[in-house]
């Protein structure tokens, strides 16, 4: 009796028919122009969840760095009152484990003009070293000018020192509401001060507004003589806010209360949330569409190679051979495709600012504006979570899919497959 001989599942054989069959040309039974449309589109549609994804991420990021850097991790504050002895207070607070740093503020609204402009301001009175523990304020590309003079002048952002034609050495003008009370109401009281630094926190709507004063002249001008409105407390690290912000509480005293960042922007982040996970599944969709010219090209590579499966089978391969073969054609053009869409992806993550640049160049500028955005440039963080999604998703459609074409080729009879033939 002849020995029976079984080859191991994907042999050299299959890989040379697999191969031989992506890459045969229309006259000779192929569908090479159904494997590149499959190609580009895997790949496309792989580089657009990656690119998204990163984009998102940068977004998030982005608001949070901006958001938590040029404000408080928590806030205390006393409800419908100041602060007093808020030195105590504060000593009290930095006793809290986790809390880097507490400063006592001022705060007002009041209305700035310089160069015949006018504008609103949102003043902060802060000290010195306190101002110098917000890295967006003082460690931004585009500050100009020296944090060290706050004490002789005021600080402002970017955004509104535009607005009002402001330079460093400027004079700008502030005018509150805090003046001694008339019979027509409050009196207006008016300040010039030297415009000494000029910070840019990465987010506009903060710096069109912003404005720091040393906490002294705030106090004066606001009419708080020994007082504060609110205590800034920063912590070592701004995830555990939600966690330490009744502690810290607690640490204040009876009748203070205590918000954390997060209560403020906590719905924005959620919506950003959902937004995410609903981006992610219409590109999931845009990859399984992508997925399915696989399909289609297998289906008709099966169809065009009846002839070779029958013939294949009577030289004694096996159904496993054949459904091997087919899954390698398919799963083959999954993969490269998928790979060419984690190198396009990543390199656009990487490369955002200079193909932003380029793209504003070609418009001829404008085409951000950072007064509608927020933000000044488009922000991407490459997360390795997004970039195993998108591979893990891509790969296990494109694989899974091309059982089913595959398997309809394995189970062709050899009789009927060469009848006509």
């Amino acid at each position: 009796m002849a020995e029976v001989r079984t080859t191991r599942p994907f042999a050299k054989f299959e890989w040379m028919i697999a191969w031989r069959y992506i890459r045969a040309k229309r006259a000779e039974g192929g569908v090479s122009v159904m494997t590149w449309i499959s190609l580009i589109g895997v790949t496309l549609a792989v580089f657009a969840l990656i690119a998204t994804l990163a984009v998102r991420s940068g977004f998030r990021a982005e608001f949070i760095d901006t958001i938590a850097g040029a404000n408080a991790h928590v806030t205390v504050v006393m409800p419908r009152s100041v602060i007093d002895e808020f030195e105590g207070v504060a000593e009290n607070i930095r006793a809290v484990e986790g809390v880097q740093s507490v400063a006592p503020l001022v705060r007002g609204q009041a209305m700035a003009s310089g160069s015949g402009r006018i504008g609103l301001a949102d003043i902060y009175g802060i000290r010195l070293e306190d101002l110098k523990a917000s890295d967006a304020i003082v460690q931004s590309e585009r500050t100009v000018g020296n944090i060290d003079d706050l004490p002789n002048g005021i600080a402002i952002g970017s955004a509104l020192a535009e607005n009002l034609g402001l330079g460093i050495g400027d004079r700008i003008e502030i005018t509150t509401r805090s003046g001694a009370a008339t019979p027509m109401g409050q009196a207006t009281r008016r300040n010039a001060y030297d415009v000494v630094y000029i910070f840019s926190t990465g987010r506009f709507q903060i710096d069109e507004v912003r404005a720091y004063l040393p906490f002294d002249v705030a106090q004066l001008i606001f009419n708080r003589d020994g007082v504060a409105d609110e205590l800034e407390i920063r912590l070592d690290d701004l995830n555990q806010s939600e966690v330490l912000k009744q502690e810290i509480a607690n640490a204040a005293g009876a009748g203070f209360w205590a918000y954390s960042w997060q209560d403020r922007v906590g719905r924005f982040l959620r919506a950003l949330t959902i937004e995410d996970n609903v981006m992610f599944i219409i590109l999931s969709i845009l990859v399984l569409v992508a997925s399915m010219n696989i399909i289609s090209g297998l289906i008709m590579l099966v169809k065009n190679k009846g002839r070779d499966v029958g013939i294949l089978r009577t030289m004694g391969l096996t159904e496993g051979s054949i459904l091997r073969i087919f899954f390698i054609c398919g799963a083959g053009i999954g993969t490269i495709g998928t790979a060419l869409g984690v190198i396009l992806g990543c390199l656009f993550a990487i490369y955002i600012d200079t193909i932003f640049s380029f793209v504003n160049y070609v418009a001829g500028g404008g085409v951000w504006d950072p007064s509608i955005r927020g933000i000044y440039n488009i922000p991407a963080e490459l997360r390795l979570i997004d970039v195993i999604k998108a591979m893990s998703l891509s790969l296990g459609l494109s694989w899974i899919i091309t059982i089913f074409p595959a398997r309809r080729a394995a189970r062709m009879n050899p009789v009927e497959a060469l009848r006509y033939e």
